[in-house]
């Protein structure tokens, strides 16, 4: 249960030290930062995959569970959103598929 309260609390400054710099980012920037937050995002569903792996209580697997959907949830935004931001950069008489 220690642990837990752990985790809880480096969750917890993860958070406010992550908002407090991503709000120092420059707008031109949010693209490429939003591409690397989908792959941490990605790594979060892959430790959320590892902990359901091992022995766990109830309470962490629910945990387990929230994080998986919402880092899943944080993935398929992200690359909306991105694709959105770099379609931004696109010319206008040219088709999307990149040719």
């Amino acid at each position: 249960m220690v642990e837990l309260i752990w985790m809880i609390a480096v969750f917890a400054f993860a958070f406010v030290i992550g908002h407090m710099l991503i709000s120092r980012v420059p707008q031109m920037l949010h693209a490429p930062l939003m591409s690397m937050t989908n792959a941490i995002s990605a790594v979060t569903i892959l430790g959320a995959l590892l902990l359901f792996s091992k022995r766990a209580d109830v309470l962490e697997k629910t945990l387990a569970a929230v994080a998986l959907a919402a880092a899943a949830f944080n993935v398929v935004g992200g690359f909306v959103i991105t694709d959105r931001m770099l379609g931004l950069f696109r010319r206008k008489g040219r088709d999307n598929d990149g040719a």
